[in-house]
């Protein structure tokens, strides 16, 4: 899976390296590629922004839209992944 490509669309920090994650309910843990671990903090910290009221009302809208977006691409990329830690 080293071959995947974030969208166009993702604003949020490309890591070089993967590394092991940990769901921060049940504790299990699962391997993430670079764009994986991506993606994935790009979603934790629209989910953390959302949860929090960080964004201003105007804003919200497209918090939501991306956070969606974000999860249907690791839906996409890692169903197993998505499972573990973001379902």
């Amino acid at each position: 899976m080293s071959n995947q490509k974030l969208p166009k669309w993702f604003t949020g920090e490309l890591y070089k390296e993967g590394e092991t994650v940990q769901n921060r309910f049940s504790g299990e843990k699962i391997e993430l590629t670079a764009a994986e671990l991506s993606m994935y903090d790009f979603i934790m910290g629209a989910t953390l922004m959302l949860e929090m009221g960080i964004l201003k009302e105007e804003a919200l809208e497209f918090g939501a839209k991306d956070l969606k977006k974000g999860m249907d691409w690791f839906r996409k990329n890692n169903s197993k992944a998505y499972m573990v830690l973001l379902d």
